[in-house]
């Protein structure tokens, strides 16, 4: 059987965490800024886990992550 291919971009955008978990930064943050809170920008700079729905579609693309 062929080697599965990794999602290059995919790759780029989560890391695995210690427990096995995949980091993901978060969304809205690359431009419209003047209309957002200093607050919720600060908080949009922090990485967050990637939701359980989405983990089994994230193994399939990342699978030697």
């Amino acid at each position: 059987m062929p080697k599965m291919k990794t999602s290059k971009s995919a790759a780029k955008r989560f890391k695995k965490t210690g427990t096995g978990k995949l980091k993901r930064n978060k969304a809205y943050k690359s431009h419209i800024l003047t209309k957002k809170s200093a607050k919720r920008k600060r908080n949009l700079r922090k990485s967050t886990v990637t939701d359980a729905t989405n983990v089994k579609n994230m193994k399939r693309i990342l699978p030697y992550l």
